[in-house]
């Protein structure tokens, strides 16, 4: 639900309003009691994102997920291989020796 701003003709009072989108604007001053109370315009709020975590990710077309999970047999036999690679160490520090 948003919230909406409002000003008094009447007296100048400004003040917010928290209501549903089909709620009927505010059209009396809680101050001064006039019916001479305008809804303003405003930019609105931003998005509010709750929850863990949204990413672009997250609403990727179905085609472009088959592909993505074709390619990730490739990625984990590449990142495997990488590692096999790697030369283990010997256990050790090498440490210099004082005579």
């Amino acid at each position: 639900m948003p919230t909406y701003d409002y000003h008094c003709d009447a007296c100048g009072h400004r003040f917010e309003k928290f209501q549903s989108i089909t709620a009927p604007a505010v059209r009396k001053c809680p101050r001064c009691g006039r019916v001479k109370v305008r809804r303003l315009l405003g930019a609105g709020a931003g998005i509010i994102f709750k929850g863990s975590g949204f990413y672009q990710t997250d609403y990727r077309s179905e085609s472009y997920r088959k592909a993505a999970e074709k390619d990730k047999p490739a990625e984990a036999k590449a990142s495997a291989d990488k590692k096999a690679d790697k030369k283990p160490s010997g256990g050790k520090a090498a440490t210099p020796k004082s005579d």
